[in-house]
This record gives C-alpha cells, structure tokens and sequence, in this order.
C-alpha cells in the first residue's frame, strides 16, 4: 500500500512537470506555423493528452480486460467534462470561441451518441472502429483548415510569444512538447498503477476501476494542461484541449484498438444501457451552458463538479451494494436530475432571450436617429 501511495503522489509530480513543458511548447509551435491556440488545443494537446487513455485501453485489450477498456475511455470522457471543464471554470470563468459551440461540441455529441449506436450490438468491430477513426481524421483536417483561415483573417502571425513567456527557438519548442507527452504519459501509467491496485485491493469491480479511478488518472494530464494554460492566459487551448480530448478518445483510443484486434472489443450491457449514455448527456448538457453567453461560468463548472460527485458515488454505491443504494438513486432519478434539467433550460431560455433582445436593441438603434 505503502509503494502504491508513492507512484500516486510521483505520478502527480510528473503530470504538472508535463503538463507545464506541454503547454509551452506546443502555445509556441502555435505561433511559429500560423495555428490559433485553439486549434493547437483542439489537435496536438488533445492527441498527446490522450496518450495515456490510448496506452490503458491497449493495454487492456491485450490482457483480456474489455471492461477496463471500455470504461477507459466512457469514464475519461465523463470525467473531462464535468470534473475538469467544471475545475477549470471554477479556478476561472472560461470563454469558449463560437468555432467550438457551432463545430466541435455538436462533433463530440454526434461521436457520442455514434459509439452508443455502434455498441448497440455488444462490441466495437473492425468497422466500427475505422468509422470513429474516419471521423476523427475529418474533425482533425477541417479543424486546421478553419484555424489556419482565422489566424489569417486575424493577422496573428506575429512573433508575439503566447503564456507570457520568453522567445524560444523551434528546436526547443519541440523538444518541450516531447518532453512534455514524455512526462503526462510516464506520469499517468504510475498514478493508474497506484490507485488500481488500491482499488482492486479493496474489491472494486475493473469495470468501476475503468469508468472512475483509471478514467480519472489518465484524465490528470487534461486537467493539468488546461489549468496550466488558464493560468498563462491559453483558454482556448484549455477548453480545446478537452474538447478535443473527448473527440481524440472516441476516435482513436477507442476506434484504433478495436481495429488492431480483429474480434474487437466487448462492451457490457450496463455500459450501454447507463455509462454511454451519461457520456452522452454530458456531452449534451455542455452545449447550453456553452451557448449561454459563449462561456462556462464558476458556478457552471460547481454545477458540473457536483454532477461529477453524484455519478461517482452512484457508481461505488452500486457496485459495493450498499444499503443506500436504492435511497441515493430514487433521490437522483426523482428529484436532482430533473430539477437539474430545469434549471439548464430556465437558464438557456434567460440567455437566448438576452441575446435576441441584444440583437433587436442593435438593429433598432440607426431608427433613433431619424427625424
């Protein structure tokens, strides 16, 4: 226990060194190719935030561990929306550009609800796997293509250095976002290491250890990416990264191995008929939230943390049995999720009332002036 607490708290360490290094090289290749920070996040962050979901759910496959695999990848997409977008709103209100509400967030719910369509037959096959992968490769192309259009329009090619930093040469840029991958990676296989084997220690099914403490590991190099960059003014990288992320898991950490192991990969019924689509209503729920005023609010992200909570102790408490089971889930079915519900639709109708309000004040405005 002794050993396993130690590889946490190191795998901890490597992740902010990374995440850090990270950040710096790949804000810095932004301005040196002509890519917006929200491109960079969208594409090369969230590719190599993605690693260590990719090494895990590989991993898995091979051991005969499809749950594991699986609830990876469910679990990390979960927990990038509600756990780190809601910890990064809170430690600051996050601006999202319209590209991500009008293109990548509607992108990461169709790939959502495609994964429930695709397991809908008990695995993820050869086909199913090239069709994710596909996707992902045309969000990768057009996402470039748009960001390179901005950043001409813009005119943000200049040498000005992002996060603040001193000019680096390109050489370094690169080593940095090397190193960087190097670390997050390094340090997500020993803090996963560490708390599956508590958890297992402690009877947890490999499905629960996939959707909540593996997911949750191998999700620490988005949270420490997107806090890094919040905290040196990136925050489309940081709100890029995870959506990005959650595109990169469908489509390569989950489509890729499903193509590389002929048989595929077996998905339980539970994760069909529960995670999937939790995956896809959270996935949902940030598109409201994202539209109301182009930004996620501190108490949006307490909003989304609390959900995060709530999902988590439905799993312990289902998996354990215990005694409060049935009590905590009549609560959340009956009362929370649908006062829940509420209080997004109140409060998006607020917002689009606001804005078309905004938009009739603006165009009225010229009519002020006539005699």
């Amino acid at each position: 226990m002794l050993l396993d607490t130690v590889l946490v708290v190191a795998g901890l360490g490597l992740l902010i060194l990374g995440g850090e290094a990270l950040v710096r090289g790949a804000s810095t290749l932004a301005v040196k190719v002509g890519l917006s920070p929200l491109v960079i996040g969208l594409v090369v962050v969230s590719a190599a935030t993605s690693a260590p979901e990719f090494a895990v759910t590989v991993g898995a496959v091979i051991n005969d561990q499809p749950d594991l695999a699986v609830g990876n990848v469910v679990g990390s997409n979960i927990v990038n929306i509600l756990f780190i977008l809601g910890v990064s709103a809170i430690f600051a209100p996050l601006v999202i550009k319209r590209q991500l509400v009008r293109i990548d967030i509607p992108v990461m719910v169709v790939l959502s609800v495609g994964v429930l369509l695709l397991c809908l037959d008990g695995k993820v096959d050869f086909v199913d796997g090239l069709l994710l992968l596909l996707a992902l490769v045309a969000h990768t192309i057009g996402s470039i293509i748009l960001g390179r259009r901005e950043t001409a329009k813009n005119n943000q090619e200049s040498e000005s250095l992002p996060l603040n930093g001193k000019p680096v040469p390109i050489w370094l840029a690169l080593l940095l976002l090397i190193v960087g991958i190097g670390l997050l990676v390094l340090g997500a296989q020993a803090l996963v290491t560490g708390a599956v084997s508590i958890a297992t220690s402690l009877g947890v099914s490999s499905l629960v250890i996939g959707l909540t403490v593996v997911a949750a590991g191998t999700s620490l190099p988005e949270l420490a990416t997107s806090i890094v960059a919040i905290r040196k003014g990136e925050t489309d990288m940081a709100v890029g990264n995870i959506v990005g992320s959650n595109i990169f898991n469908i489509g390569m950490v989950l489509g890729l191995p499903a193509m590389l192991f002929g048989s595929g990969i077996p998905v339980a019924q539970s994760v069909i008929a529960i995670d999937i689509p939790i995956m896809i209503a959270a996935a949902i729920a940030l598109l409201p939230v994202a539209f109301t005023g182009f930004a996620v609010a501190r108490w949006e992200g307490l909003l989304f943390v609390a959900m995060y909570a709530a999902f988590t102790i439905y799993l312990i408490l289902n998996s354990t049995q215990h005694d409060a089971a049935n009590g905590f889930n009549s609560i959340m079915l009956w009362f929370v999720l649908p006062l829940l519900a509420a209080t997004l639709l109140a409060v998006t109708a607020y917002e689009v009332g606001l804005y078309r309000g905004k938009k009739l004040a603006k165009m009225a405005k010229p009519d002020s002036y006539e005699i």
